[in-house]
């Protein structure tokens, strides 16, 4: 336990010989940028020391995989950024710079789970296709009953709304203001509906 623990503290010493080959001294073996950069990924830390002067060159193997990950393809770095970032050499600010940099990536990098939540909501959000489609089946179910309540459609509604009505002819007299208000909501939808079907028809009855 007490070696693995030294191990997750301690960099992995990384050598790099003449012939650009990389040695990775925990393994005892020979390893690639594509390795290294993996390494970074599952956080696990390193140095890298030139093999002939002992120079630690990690800053110059870390900007080479990121040169090669851009070569890729796999392009993270906007071309402003790189203008800006290379525009601050020599300036007066450029102490200032790497601190600024490290700061804000830290920041980005410890939020990174609530941010890949954040992502993951915001594009389930921006692509329901199947809330999309029940919600449509829903409002469609609405909509149609909606006009159900206020078109006598089905043909038993409207013979026993008639039959009521002859039946008891003091009852239209004795409605409501919001009942003679949806009757004429009534009329009124029933009356477009007769001039759809004699368009629909062609203006025959």
């Amino acid at each position: 336990m007490s070696d693995q623990s030294t191990d997750k503290e301690e960099p992995i010493t990384i050598k790099k010989y003449a012939n650009r080959r990389l040695y990775n001294t925990s393994t005892s073996s020979y390893v690639t940028l594509d390795h290294l950069a993996q390494m970074v990924k599952d956080g696990t830390k390193f140095v890298v020391y030139d093999a002939k002067s002992g120079e630690d060159i990690t800053r110059s193997v870390l900007t080479h995989i990121i040169v090669e990950e851009e070569s890729k393809g796999q392009n993270l770095l906007p071309i402003d950024f790189l203008r800006h970032l290379i525009s601050f050499y020599g300036d007066s600010l450029q102490s200032l710079v790497p601190r600024y940099l490290d700061h804000s990536m830290g920041s980005f990098a410890r939020n990174q789970e609530q941010m890949r939540h954040y992502m993951r909501d915001t594009l389930d959000d921006m692509m329901p296709f199947q809330q999309f489609e029940e919600m449509g089946k829903q409002n469609a179910a609405l909509f149609e009953n909606a006009m159900k309540m206020f078109t006598p459609l089905h043909s038993g509604d409207k013979a026993s709304s008639k039959k009521e009505t002859s039946a008891n002819p003091a009852a239209s007299e004795g409605k409501s203001a919001p009942e003679e208000k949806l009757q004429e909501l009534r009329d009124q939808l029933e009356a477009m509906q007769k001039q759809f079907n004699q368009l629909k028809s062609g203006g025959s009855d």
